[in-house]
């Protein structure tokens, strides 16, 4: 009888514990509902702040914000809403022009959006550096928003890309798409440089393959030799580099890679603004 009540008291704890860890800690989510309800709660709580943060805002910067809740789209307007509520700085961050300096114009896909920050520190005091209020993804959508990311049209230089987002594009289209943004973008009278895209591995779920970038950018080197319009081979310029720079098994770029990609756009908006 006493080695039973001795094995029962040794059982208790364990019960014990079982009870405890099938039940959450406070506040974790149960089921799937549950977990969406939260998010939900969340999503709304982020939304009320910021909405309230972009009533105080100055005309100027409120409009912009109006730009991007209609531009960002359901995946880069969420994390917008909470970096601004946040108070982390975006490379959709309003940019207050200094008049003294040149403005220039960043269009491209999220790679373009992935070194934003990196050209604007690069060119600091040198150049007002805007981003289009978009990730601007293929041509067929540059042609339907081009008006809106070129705004009012007063960009001394528009630094832009196409590439990725096209490796299903036929070429021939492809290039007719790209010609046709090209001549909108020489009616600003801006100077033009193209940026190659950046390279792509042949990915392991097979959505991205090294070949199309190739022949986009062989594409895109005709048309810009003949509207005699300066190129940044950002491809060639990061090559060397992909192992260290590049994410495994995938066309985005890590923090090192941003920086290189920033700092070597940045060298080519200087040397075509002089």
């Amino acid at each position: 009888m006493g080695r039973m009540k001795y094995l029962f008291l040794l059982f208790i704890p364990s019960l014990s514990f079982a009870q405890t860890s099938a039940n959450p800690p406070k506040g974790e989510p149960t089921n799937a509902a549950e977990a969406a309800a939260q998010k939900a709660k969340a999503d709304a709580v982020i939304e009320e702040r910021y909405q309230s943060l972009v009533a105080t805002l100055p005309p100027d910067q409120q409009a912009w914000e109006h730009v991007l809740q209609r531009q960002l789209g359901g995946f880069y307007l969420p994390i917008h809403k909470r970096d601004k509520v946040a108070g982390r700085s975006s490379a959709w961050d309003f940019v207050q022009d200094d008049p003294k300096l040149p403005r220039v114009l960043l269009i491209g896909d999220s790679v373009s959006r992935g070194y934003t920050q990196a050209v604007r520190k690069a060119l600091a005091g040198k150049a007002n550096v805007h981003r289009a209020p978009a990730n601007c993804g293929p041509t067929a959508a540059g042609l339907k928003h081009i008006d809106v990311w070129l705004g009012n049209g007063n960009w001394h230089l528009i630094h832009f890309n196409f590439g990725i987002h096209d490796r299903n594009t036929p070429i021939a289209d492809y290039q007719h798409r790209l010609e046709l943004l090209i001549e909108r973008m020489k009616k600003t009278g801006a100077k033009l440089v193209w940026a190659s895209s950046t390279p792509c591995p042949d990915t392991k779920n097979g959505q991205y393959k090294s070949a199309p970038i190739l022949e986009r950018n062989a594409a895109a080197l005709e048309l810009m030799k003949k509207h005699k319009i300066v190129m940044d081979d950002l491809f060639a310029a990061i090559t060397p580099h992909l192992k260290v720079m590049q994410n495994p098994d995938d066309v985005h770029f890590n923090a090192q890679g941003y920086d290189f990609l920033g700092e070597t756009v940045a060298k080519a908006i200087e040397a075509a603004l002089k």
